[in-house]
């Protein structure tokens, strides 16, 4: 009996996009799979949505220990960031876009700067000779 759906799960469509980029991945290893390479996705999509502990994934998913393997090995081989260019290229690809995007921007406000937003404090190599500073000591 299959397991109830989560909003995270992969859908089939989405499946389809990227089953191939894991097979690649895992065409000479993990033959013998106890869990899908969809299941071991739908854990850490779970988790990226609900910020649970690795400790905290439901039963229904594959252990904790499983997932969160796999999360290090594709972190650790790159696998999650080809995975990341692959889909985004396609997206590009169908709003009729070049696969790479050409410029990116970066918007200033939301660049934390110091708690209060002021000056950053100074350092002792930045006090004028002779002053005591806020103080009253010198440095």
């Amino acid at each position: 009996m299959p397991r109830p759906r989560y909003s995270t799960d992969l859908t089939d469509t989405q499946w389809k996009l990227v089953a191939p980029i894991l097979a690649q991945e895992h065409s000479e290893t993990h033959w013998n799979r106890e869990h899908s390479l969809r299941e071991i996705l739908n854990a850490l999509f779970y988790r990226l949505r609900t910020g649970c502990q690795w400790r905290n994934l439901p039963h229904d998913l594959p252990p904790w220990s499983t997932v969160q393997g796999y999360h290090r090995r594709w972190r650790r081989t790159g696998l999650l960031d080809r995975l990341h260019a692959s889909l985004r290229e396609q997206v590009r690809l169908q709003e009729e876009k070049e696969p790479q995007p050409s410029a990116g921007s970066l918007d200033s406000q939301t660049v934390k700067s110091t708690e209060k937003g002021g000056s950053l404090a100074r350092l002792p190599s930045m006090e004028p000779r002779g002053s005591k500073g806020a103080s009253g000591s010198s440095w």
